[in-house]
């Protein structure tokens, strides 16, 4: 299992576990937080936008071009935005934490 953590906008936190090869996306949706999703993880849209902190960042694949587009089109993006459907948790992000905007 590996540990993560989410941040609601309020900052609430919420602690839980991901399974490896399973995406962000998932083990959010899994434990309620607000990620829609709305195109199911194809990147069509930007409903899973988080901001990663920036420990973790680093340990994640460069984003695609595709990817960097989509989050193009969220207004509140920073250097830490990543898309949820994008992340495949594996044991080198655990104790990962997310933000959610």
């Amino acid at each position: 299992m590996i540990a993560l953590t989410f941040i609601a906008a309020d900052g609430t936190a919420t602690s839980t576990d991901g399974v490896p090869g399973e995406t962000l996306l998932r083990a959010g949706q899994r434990t309620g937080q607000p990620l829609e999703g709305t195109c199911g993880g194809q990147m069509a849209c930007a409903t899973c936008h988080v901001l990663i902190d920036p420990v973790f960042l680093a340990r994640l694949h460069a984003p695609s071009a595709e990817e960097e587009d989509m989050l193009d089109l969220v207004p509140d993006a920073t250097r830490f935005s990543r898309l949820a459907c994008q992340i495949m948790l594996g044991e080198e992000l655990d104790g990962l934490v997310a933000r959610l905007p």
